[in-house]
């Protein structure tokens, strides 16, 4: 049992690192956040608004694992 578990986990992990592998970069920003960054030509705001982006992601992210996460665990009792 325990060796198709860690085959499954192998596949996912190789098929997440192939798809991250092959995805061509993407500008996800929305159409204000794009209008605001068009007018500005320093490359390190660019930057710290990119990444204040992927910052303010994490929260929603780490609420919706932590559901899917805490609903597997009690569904095999």
């Amino acid at each position: 049992m325990k060796f198709v578990n860690w085959r499954m986990l192998t596949l996912i992990v190789l098929v997440a690192g192939i798809m991250l592998y092959l995805t061509a970069p993407a500008d996800a920003q929305c159409v204000m956040c794009r209008a605001s960054l068009a007018g500005a030509s320093n490359g390190k705001f660019i930057r710290n608004f990119n990444i204040g982006v992927l910052v303010l992601l994490v929260p929603p992210v780490s609420i919706f694992c932590s559901i899917f996460f805490i609903l597997r665990r009690h569904r095999g009792e």
